[in-house]
């Protein structure tokens, strides 16, 4: 399984980082030591002085493909999730700085707490037509809706399977809106897709 991100795939996310709008999608990896499942509770590392949170919708690829056209990006998945791409933006700072990789800074143990996945049937929606949203400590911080993509899904999708094949049970998350923040032990982050709980996550 591979983890694919997406960075800068909302305008106003882009804005409050001061970063400059991609003409193409920005792409990461995570391994898959980073997936948290279960309403695991997060454990903060000794290694960063600031994490931030990043709510994304997370779709899984259903359908092995390479060079997948646009037209056809949608049948090869159905099923989306909400996940949270904690960053240690210290750490990410730092290396945009020396113009290295992000790796570390992303892709650290834990850093992916996911939901359980819903089929786009069940949930009578288009991709591109999800609400979703992140509460800290009850307090709403992030809200969205998919169809404020810079890239959607399906031109992610094709655009990624030119350089790298997807393979079924791989995940791609999509970016996240504006609304990021640092995380402090204590808190309690609470996604919420199509108005439904569906992933909480306790920073311990």
């Amino acid at each position: 399984m591979k983890i694919i991100c997406v960075g800068r795939n909302y305008s106003e996310h882009i804005k409050e980082l001061s970063n400059s709008k991609p003409d193409k999608p920005v792409i990461f990896l995570k391994p898959d030591t980073a997936i948290v499942r279960g309403n695991s509770p997060f454990y903060y590392p000794d290694f960063s002085q600031q994490i931030d949170y990043e709510c994304e919708l997370v779709v899984k690829i259903s359908k092995i493909g390479k060079s997948i056209p646009v037209s056809c990006a949608k049948n090869h998945y159905n099923e989306v999730a909400l996940g949270i791409d904690f960053t240690c933006r210290d750490l990410q700072t730092e290396a945009k700085e020396k113009s290295l990789p992000w790796t570390l800074a992303k892709g650290f143990d834990y850093s992916a707490p996911l939901s359980e996945f819903y089929s786009l049937e069940d949930l009578g929606k288009d991709v591109q037509n999800l609400d979703f949203s992140l509460l800290k400590n009850g307090e709403t911080v992030q809200q969205a809706n998919t169809s404020q993509m810079l890239f959607s899904v399906d031109e992610i999708i094709s655009f990624v399977s030119r350089f790298i094949s997807l393979k079924v049970g791989d995940l791609i998350f999509t970016g996240t809106p504006a609304g990021v923040s640092s995380i402090q032990i204590g808190d309690k982050l609470t996604a919420c897709l199509e108005g439904k709980e569906v992933l909480k996550c306790e920073i311990k």
